[in-house]
């Protein structure tokens, strides 16, 4: 029988060898890892999978450049290494290479322009250090102004003499890599519950509740890893953390038709700090970010404001011969960023330093009641977080496991690039190749499971709720028998990104309701 991951408590196990607590990328991953090792593993979160920071990212796989500019040369070569390992060994179907421009406009000086193609050829050393295929990322290189606008043809032509062209990762969709690392922990033996809060911990047993019925269990462990993100610190107390925010906007494709290219639009006044223009898979295109203190509680959900979203408008403006208004921006999204506060002022102090200039460097800290903490990092770096909180997990509670081995380990659906390719070539319809584009080799398990669900033929489960909106229902009610998916919010938000835009939601609410439906009835 196929395992799956689980909303609530059903199937809880008495006692384990680690808990995780936290379901977003890290956790995840330390799932992943720790399972993957021979342990038994509970991971469980009180919402979702990718409910915080993980789903609300740039859906960049990045090559670590800008910590190379600010002379970060350690985590530049990791995010590097990692990369590589997504785009080329473990999640080849969830990610893709993506050219990125930065114009040389009459904002950016030539020798600013020499600065940046310095950084980009600084970056692709990176590259062939940390042994990516330049056919997986090819070189970078310089490009006439009329290369430049063949990209994107919506720059401003005034002073364009041209651009640099490089190479970074881009992700399908970060909450999508975050599910798939979860369901390949599942595959590895892990138990993955949604919706499931921890109440108390300790580093041997953890208090448990059922969001979606309220009963309640104890589970012992021989260690428990806190990978909650910005709330690690409500789980122990003696951690302490300074989120900053990150500020996304969501625009529709003919906002900046044509667009064949990431590009880095210049912050004024600022010499390595870009607003970045990101065209999506499905058709929108993401601009962002910021990244502003967030003081004060952390929300369930992190919110925009109005200032930065006017910040991010002004900036691409500045780049884009096209005017973008206020009514172009059919979404936003934040997110924060669990730093790790390394001041040494009294706590809660926020001393000097900019969040902007906080170390990305992830943390894993044990506590006094024997609760191991991992925070900060990034999401490209995911796996080799997970692997240094399991090493100390293990090497805490003297567990007896195997090396790791998530470096070479497929994720779920993962085949190589030209296997996709032509998997995609093969697809009868549009939505059969979005089935293999999101869930790569088990786009078949995902249709054949809907099938058996639903008893609907394989168009009606792939047709497309509206012209606009690619979701189809065979994924909704996958979402529901193998992913976790509880309620429409969870299909909605997380399993899709339907959610980024409010006005598309009403569209694909019946769609979703349908789909839990189905699972249900089939269930019982």
């Amino acid at each position: 029988m196929t395992r799956r991951i689980i909303p609530g408590l059903a199937g809880v196990p008495e006692s384990v060898d680690v808990v995780v607590v936290g379901l977003g990328v890290t956790g995840a991953g330390v799932a992943l890892d720790a399972a993957s090792r021979g342990l038994s593993v509970l991971a469980v979160d009180a919402f979702d999978l990718a409910w915080g920071t993980s789903r609300f990212s740039s859906k960049l796989v990045h090559g670590g450049l800008r910590y190379l500019a600010s002379g970060q040369v350690g985590i530049a070569h990791e995010s590097a290494v990692e990369r590589g390992i997504l785009m080329e060994t473990t999640a080849p179907h969830l990610t893709r290479p993506m050219p990125t421009l930065l114009p040389l406009a009459a904002g950016v000086s030539r020798p600013m322009g020499a600065l940046a193609r310095a950084g980009l050829l600084g970056g692709d050393l990176l590259r062939r250090v940390a042994g990516t295929s330049a056919d997986t990322l090819p070189r970078p290189r310089k490009l006439t102004a009329a290369e430049t606008r063949r990209l994107a043809p919506t720059l401003r032509p005034d002073g364009l003499r041209g651009a640099v062209l490089g190479w970074d990762g881009q992700l399908e969709d970060d909450a999508r890599l975050v599910t798939t690392i979860a369901r390949t922990a599942v595959e590895r033996g892990a138990a993955v519950h949604t919706h499931t809060r921890v109440t108390s911990a300790s580093g041997t047993e953890v208090a448990l509740r059922d969001e979606l019925t309220g009963a309640t269990t104890v589970v012992r462990a021989r260690v428990v890893v806190n990978a909650a993100g910005v709330w690690a610190g409500d789980l122990v107390e003696d951690i302490r953390l300074r989120p900053s925010r990150g500020t996304h906007l969501v625009l529709r494709g003919e906002s900046l038709p044509g667009l064949g290219a990431a590009v880095f639009a210049p912050i004024p006044g600022e010499r390595n700090r870009f607003v970045l223009v990101l065209p999506q898979p499905d058709g929108q295109v993401y601009v962002g970010l910021t990244d502003e203190p967030a003081d004060g509680p952390v929300p369930d959900v992190a919110q925009p404001t109005e200032v930065e979203i006017g910040f991010l408008l002004d900036v691409v403006a500045a780049s884009f011969s096209r005017s973008l208004r206020r009514s172009d921006v059919v979404g936003a999204y934040a997110g924060l960023r669990p730093l790790l506060d390394t001041s040494t002022g009294p706590a809660g102090s926020t001393g000097e330093e900019s969040t902007a200039d906080l170390s990305r460097k992830h943390a894993v800290l044990t506590s006094p009641s024997g609760v191991v903490t991992i925070v900060g990092g990034k999401l490209t770096t995911y796996r080799r977080m997970a692997e240094d909180a399991v090493d100390a997990a293990v090497a805490h509670a003297g567990l007896s496991a195997g090396p790791c081995v998530t470096a070479t380990l497929p994720l779920a659906g993962a085949a190589p690039r030209t296997e996709l390719a032509e998997r995609a070539e093969r697809a009868g319809s549009p939505g059969e190749a979005r089935l293999v584009r999101r869930f790569g080799t088990d786009a078949d398990l995902v249709l054949a499971t809907a099938r058996e669900v639903t008893g609907l033929t394989v168009d009606e489960l792939l047709a497309p709720p509206s012209p606009t909106i690619p979701v189809t229902l065979a994924e909704l009610v996958f979402g529901v028998t193998h992913e976790g998916a509880a309620t429409v919010d969870d299909l909605l938000d997380r399993r899709t990104r339907v959610g980024l835009i409010p006005a598309d939601r009403p569209v694909v609410v019946p769609l979703a309701e349908r789909a839990l439906g189905f699972a249900r009835a089939a269930h019982s």
